[in-house]
C-alpha cells in the first residue's frame, strides 16, 4: 500500500466540490488516512512549493494556497501516487482529459483545484510537513 498527500485547493472549496472530489477518490477504493481543513500559513506553503522558489510564478502560489481554506488528506491505497495524479489530470485544462478531475471542474491553470504528491518521495516530505505529530 502506498499513501499520497492531496490537498483539494481553495478554490475547490470555495466552489463546493470537496464531496465531489472526495466520492471520486473513494470510489477508486482509496482510504482516507487523515484529514483536516486548515487555512494553510506562509511558512507552509512557503516549504511546500520550495522547489519553485526561484520561478516567476512562487509568489502566485503562495498567496492563492493561503488565500482562503484547503481540505488536506493523506489517502492510501495500490499504486496511490500514480492513479491519483491520473484521476487529477493534467495542470492545464486544455490539456486534462475531460473525464479528469482538472478536465471535468476547472478551466484555469492556476485555479486548477488539486495538488498529489507526484513520487513517494514528496509524498513523504509532503505528508510530513502538512501531517507533522
Amino acid at each position: 500500500m502506498e499513501k499520497t498527500l492531496i490537498v483539494l485547493k481553495p478554490d475547490a472549496v470555495s466552489r463546493g466540490l470537496c464531496g465531489e472530489i472526495l466520492a471520486r477518490f473513494e470510489k477508486r477504493g482509496f482510504q482516507i488516512v487523515e484529514m483536516k481543513l486548515l487555512t494553510v500559513s506562509r511558512e507552509l506553503a512557503e516549504e511546500h512549493y520550495s522547489e519553485h522558489k526561484e520561478k516567476p510564478f512562487f509568489a502566485g502560489l503562495v498567496e492563492f494556497i493561503t488565500s482562503s481554506p484547503s481540505l488536506a488528506m493523506v489517502l492510501e491505497g495500490q499504486n496511490a501516487i500514480t492513479l491519483s495524479r491520473a484521476m487529477i489530470g493534467a495542470t492545464n485544462p486544455l490539456d486534462a482529459n475531460p473525464a479528469t478531475i482538472r478536465g471535468t471542474f476547472t478551466s484555469d491553470k492556476q485555479f486548477n483545484l488539486v495538488h498529489g504528491s507526484d513520487s513517494p518521495e514528496a509524498a513523504e516530505r509532503e505528508i510530513a510537513l502538512w501531517f507533522s505529530k
